[in-house]
């Protein structure tokens, strides 16, 4: 799994054989099964996320039900924001499906800059498109129907749509799984 990461970082920078030993030392890759939970809501955590491999999802659970804000798969990160505030977490993330993830916190990735600056540099880059990837995401979902979300999800997201749980795919999209079904018809008659 280290080739999947460094194959990401490739993108970025070049890294030379002392720096990947340096990032394969950290033990940063670990494996978690479909439904395990990786943070629950009330709980603090110095952890973020890339994975690597599989599917993470966040979700809140609101009058007993399960509300789901995003999906995460090969190549995206997610650092929760009760990591970057130091407080209790608001809303839970867990795997979707069998799942290898890098898992880091703020003390690792500070020594990794500081031995190699331009992973710092990289880092930036990166979190610069993820929050711009993030914003657009955010304006075309809250400016939508649940049909005009569906319709985005398939067109930018098609992976999704086989890899996730209707219900799940459901909740992201602010229905009930019985709407997703009507709407799915609805789409394919059209």
């Amino acid at each position: 799994m280290h080739n999947e990461l460094f194959n990401f970082i490739a993108k970025y920078i070049t890294l030379d054989q002392e720096e990947k030993a340096a990032l394969e030392s950290l033990n940063l890759i670990r494996s978690f099964k479909k439904g395990s939970i990786l943070l629950k809501e009330g709980q603090k955590s110095t952890e973020s996320y890339f994975v690597l491999k599989g599917c993470i999802r966040t979700y809140y659970i609101l009058e007993g039900e399960e509300k789901t804000t995003a999906f995460y798969t090969e190549s995206e990160a997610l650092t929760p924001p009760c990591v970057l505030q130091n407080t209790a977490s608001e809303f839970y993330v867990s795997s979707v499906e069998d799942s290898i993830l890098c898992v880091s916190n703020a003390q690792m990735e500070e020594e990794i800059n500081q031995k190699f600056p331009k992973f710092d540099a990289m880092c930036r880059v990166f979190s610069a498109e993820l929050l711009a990837r993030k914003n657009i995401d955010f304006d075309q979902f809250k400016t939508s129907s649940p049909e005009k979300r569906y319709l985005n999800l398939v067109e930018n997201r098609p992976d999704l749509i086989q890899r996730i749980p209707q219900h799940q795919i459901a909740s992201y999209l602010g229905i009930k799984p019985q709407s997703l079904s009507r709407l799915r018809r609805r789409i394919m008659k059209k």
